[in-house]
């Protein structure tokens, strides 16, 4: 099985240790564009502090973002598990699982990333800011960058198994499975069951439980139409569409009224 998330917008900080080693990380087949990025990220964010903040999106509150990319190459770095945080990465909470919960998710979780295209949560990365939405003034915009690399390394790390689709729509946009890969893949919204409509905190929230529990329980199902009977002895109402067309994902809806 593997699981594609989101990264989180915020992030923890960068760590006292050794600096990013680019050769180090999963899916070695995305070194060079990833080079390419981060190099072309730090010439900006050194350059022009304003010209760095408007391609980046960031708020005047968010300024020292810019300087913090300048240090990417010489930062500590720490695992991209810890570097993330927020909603989603609170409620899988990857720190407080058992040994054999940790060693299914270094295997099979990859974070998709507007710097680094996508990487394991054992990768070794320093704290960034740089979303799949941003348009490099060289690279143009980082969603359209990444198809071409993706696709050369993504079916190889699919597997034949199960692939997982937990990603916003940004990040989805970097890479979408196609053929035989996408009739294993199952794509999950989450609903609040009242008003049948997506509610950030639910969404978020939600993705990290189902994560965990499927960690937890050991859970490696096979394909779509087994992973909904995981979900649903795990506790989750899952609700199907199966694909209408042959190499068409399934879509699931997991339908909750309160996240505790």
């Amino acid at each position: 099985m593997l699981v594609l998330l989101p990264p989180s917008e915020g992030k923890a900080a960068s760590g006292r240790g050794a600096p990013l080693k680019l050769e180090g990380l999963s899916l070695p087949g995305l070194a060079e564009a990833r080079a390419a990025v981060l190099d072309e990220l730090v010439e900006l964010c050194g350059a022009d502090e304003e010209k760095a903040r408007e391609v980046l999106g960031l708020s005047e509150g968010l300024r020292g973002e810019i300087a913090k990319n300048t240090e990417l190459r010489t930062a500590g770095a720490r695992p991209a598990g810890e570097i993330y945080t927020g909603v989603l990465y609170d409620a899988l909470d990857l720190a407080s699982l058992d040994g054999a919960a940790k060693k299914r998710a270094a295997k099979s979780l990859l974070v998709f990333s507007g710097l680094w295209g996508a990487v394991g949560v054992t990768d070794r990365i320093p704290s960034y800011r740089c979303s799949m939405g941003v348009k490099l003034p060289g690279l143009g915009a980082l969603g359209a960058y990444w198809r071409g690399p993706m696709a050369e390394v993504m079916p190889e790390a699919a597997g034949d198994g199960l692939v997982l689709d937990l990603r916003s729509s940004a990040y989805a946009s970097a890479w979408k499975p196609k053929g035989e890969v996408a009739e294993r893949t199952a794509t999950v919204r989450v609903l609040h069951a009242p008003t049948r409509k997506v509610v950030s905190h639910f969404n978020k929230a939600t993705k990290g439980r189902i994560v965990r529990s499927l960690l937890m329980a050991g859970s490696a199902p096979a394909g779509p139409a087994e992973l909904v009977d995981v979900l649903r002895d795990l506790g989750y109402v899952v609700e199907v569409e199966e694909p209408a067309k042959a190499g068409r994902p399934w879509n699931l809806d997991v339908l909750v009224d309160e996240v505790h």
